[in-house]
């Protein structure tokens, strides 16, 4: 299949509203009252990426990710989903430092570290990893080892020239 570049509906970007002070600074990752219609996060974890690795391509069948990014990374999503009025569309988002993407179920995503230290990542998602005790399957499609995969974050790379 070929990606034509362009928005991909449901997925949101933002920049952290950052509120300094003579401590540091603070931002608000979430609030339920500014969340998507319908979103609630059930979980929410923090990863460690080394700088140049790439996590990724996968989709989800049914979570939405809620994404926060403390470093600099580059985000490559594709929506896969038949029904969207986007579907077919790619979207490289470079420089997503202290960034919060949403990513419905349906939408592939990578992420890589494109900075000289470790980055970090903060995710709320909307279901728990395996479900209620770790007992249901893990909701995801890998694409990381399919060598036919069409989605192929050094393409969009490549394509954004």
């Amino acid at each position: 299949m070929k990606f034509s570049k362009g928005k991909i509906e449901g997925v949101v970007v933002e920049e952290f509203r950052i509120f300094r002070d003579d401590r540091g600074w603070l931002s608000e990752l979430f609030r339920s009252d500014s969340l998507p219609e319908g979103f609630m996060p059930e979980m929410g974890y923090i990863s460690l990426t080394y700088p140049g690795v790439i996590r990724g391509p996968h989709e989800h069948r049914e979570q939405t990710d809620y994404f926060c990014f403390m470093g600099h990374f580059s985000l490559y999503l594709w929506d896969n989903r038949g029904t969207s009025p986007t579907y077919g569309n790619s979207m490289l988002i470079k420089n997503a430092e202290k960034m919060i993407v949403i990513v419905p179920p349906g939408v592939v995503h990578a992420y890589r570290n494109t900075g000289d230290s470790d980055g970090l990542v903060l995710n709320f998602p909307d279901r728990l990893y395996r479900g209620p005790g770790k007992k249901d399957e893990v909701d995801e499609v890998r694409y990381e080892a399919m060598p036919e995969s069409p989605f192929r974050p050094d393409e969009l790379e490549e394509d954004a020239g």
